[in-house]
C-alpha cells in the first residue's frame, strides 16, 4: 500500500480552546499532503492555514504520528496516511473553511465541550488530542 506523507496542527487560541473542522459528517483536524521542498513544519502551517483561513499561527511543539488507511482518489488506490502533527498558536483571525476540501465548518472548541465533538470524529484525531492534553497538563 502506498505511504502518503501529511502533516497537520492541534491549534489552540489565547482562550486556550481547539480549533476542529466539519468534513465529510466528523469533526476533524486541518491536516494536508506534504509538498517536495518543504518541510513537516512548513507543510502543517501552510495546511492549516489553506483549510482554515487562519494568518497568525505559530508552531509551539511537535505532539507525534497518527497512522490511518483512507481511500486515495488522486491515486486510485488505498493508502496508508501517515501524520505529523503540531501544537500551534493563533491570536485569531476570521475562519474561513476550504469548501473544496469538503469542510463545512470550523468551531473553537472548550475543554468543556471537548467530548462531545470527539464522540462524532475519528479514532486517531482522539488519539492525538489526548496526547496532546496530557503532556500540556
Amino acid at each position: 500500500m502506498k505511504k502518503v506523507i501529511a502533516a497537520g496542527g492541534l491549534v489552540f487560541n489565547d482562550r486556550r480552546e481547539l480549533l476542529m473542522i466539519y468534513r465529510y459528517e466528523k469533526w476533524d483536524l486541518p491536516k494536508g499532503h506534504f509538498e517536495k521542498g518543504e518541510t513537516l513544519e512548513q507543510c502543517a502551517l501552510r495546511e492549516v492555514s489553506e483549510e482554515t483561513g487562519l494568518r497568525d499561527l505559530r508552531i509551539t511543539r511537535f505532539i507525534g504520528v497518527t497512522e490511518h488507511t483512507y481511500y486515495d482518489e488522486w491515486l486510485s488506490s488505498d493508502a496508508v496516511k501517515e501524520v505529523h502533527w503540531f501544537a500551534m498558536h493563533s491570536g485569531g483571525g476570521d475562519l474561513v473553511p476550504l469548501q473544496e476540501e469538503g469542510i463545512e465548518r470550523i468551531h473553537w472548541v472548550g475543554r468543556e465541550d471537548l467530548a462531545r465533538y470527539l464522540a462524532n470524529s475519528y479514532d486517531n484525531i482522539r488519539e492525538i488530542i489526548g496526547k496532546a492534553l496530557a503532556s500540556d497538563a
